[in-house]
């Protein structure tokens, strides 16, 4: 049987939602025109956040752990619903400062706390890592993002810039990835399924794709789920 998102845990979500700083929030992420951003984003953020929590609450066991990667706004639903649905320890990372300070303000009062730290400093293993949009950033990876969408240049497309981007990429995954308890769930971006299968490749452990995949409202990216260590 479905579990859903309770009433207690959807009450917190817009709660934190209505205390988020948004216009703290515009210069992390927009150039330009913040203040429209965030009154086009906030409620599809929050109600696809709410629907991607209520996919991974009956997916995930009573009081686990779970690692977030690069966490922001988007990922502010599942959290909240970790904490209070299935009474899970969570540890979302983040390297904007800036947004952090906002992130922990509006959690005030919930055990949610976000960490402006690289998430390979966790100390932790976890049974959930959830990593979305983070090894195809253009803003970080602006050679290696073009070939994850297909949209690369074959006439500027530079291959040593790329090589070394892909190093860093993996660099993090396998950093990351080696806290994973096995078997384990990884919640990630269509477009970064690759980089984890590539992982398990190395390691010799199996892996699924489940077939669902999740609208995202910021992005844009397809969210899905990845049972690794499971046939």
């Amino acid at each position: 049987m479905q579990r859903p998102v309770s009433g207690s845990t959807r009450r917190a979500i817009a709660d934190v939602f209505a205390h988020l700083d948004y216009k703290r929030l515009e210069s992390v992420y927009c150039y330009e025109g913040g203040d429209e951003f965030w009154r086009a984003k906030r409620e599809p953020c929050r109600r696809l956040g709410t629907k991607v929590a209520k996919a991974l609450v009956k997916m995930l066991p009573r009081g686990g752990q779970s690692l977030y990667i690069g966490a922001g706004v988007a990922e502010l639903p599942v959290l909240i619903a970790e904490t209070i649905d299935r009474e899970r320890h969570v540890e979302p990372y983040n390297l904007r400062r800036s947004e952090v300070t906002v992130l922990n303000r509006a959690c005030q009062g919930l055990p949610v706390r976000f960490h402006a730290r690289d998430a390979s400093s966790a100390k932790w293993q976890f049974d959930h890592l959830l990593m979305v949009s983070v090894l195809n950033d253009p803003e970080r990876f602006p050679h290696l993002s073009p070939l994850s969408y297909g949209q690369a240049d074959p006439v500027t497309f530079n291959p040593i810039a790329f090589q070394k981007e892909r190093r860093i990429v993996q660099a993090i995954v396998n950093r990351c990835l080696s806290k994973l308890t096995i078997p384990g769930l990884v919640t990630t971006s269509t477009e970064e399924v690759v980089w984890i299968a590539d992982w398990c490749h190395r390691h010799h452990i199996s892996y699924r794709v489940e077939r669902k995949q999740y609208p995202t409202a910021l992005v844009g990216d397809p969210i899905c789920f990845i049972k690794v260590g499971k046939k």
